[in-house]
């Protein structure tokens, strides 16, 4: 009887020894997981080992006319046809911002298909395809264009 009762606490022994066990293991799986999870996850501020380009934390908002500029040289593509001194394809941004300052005219009217072509009527053809693309512009966008042809004047 003896060896039954030795038994018994014996299994009771192990079962306890495995409970502490298991316990401390998922304790000890819990602070390996918060420690990893600490290391991995970096503040937005932080730059990463190697970065060529510094983290930004606030963008610059742009005036009327550099994002203009940005949108003529970019998106809008006008650069393709409308230099700013000399007509290639399209009037230069310099005649096109005097004739509607002198006309009184709206160019955002003009961009959104709103209006006649008042700078060079025989070229409206080959603008077709550009007000296509103007027309999907923000109002932003347009007087942000009209801005920046606009400025041509004062070079």
């Amino acid at each position: 009887m003896k060896s039954k009762i030795h038994d018994s606490s014996f299994c009771e022994q192990a079962e306890q020894f495995q409970k502490r066990n298991i316990n401390n293991m998922s304790k000890k799986l819990a602070i390996i997981a918060l420690a990893i999870l600490s290391f991995s996850c970096k503040k937005e501020s932080q730059e990463s080992f190697g970065n060529e380009t510094p983290a930004v934390t606030e963008e610059k908002e742009l005036t009327p006319e550099e994002l203009g500029k940005v949108i003529f040289e970019g998106k809008g593509n006008c650069i393709s046809c409308h230099q700013i001194e000399s007509k290639t394809i399209g009037p230069s941004t310099q005649e096109i911002a005097k004739i509607y300052k002198e006309k009184g005219a709206n160019m955002v009217t003009f961009l959104k298909g709103e209006s006649e072509a008042i700078v060079d009527p025989s070229q409206f053809a080959v603008m077709q395809a550009n007000l296509a693309l103007t027309k999907t512009f923000t109002d932003k966008e347009l007087q942000s264009l009209e801005a920046y042809i606009n400025s041509s004047l004062k070079q």
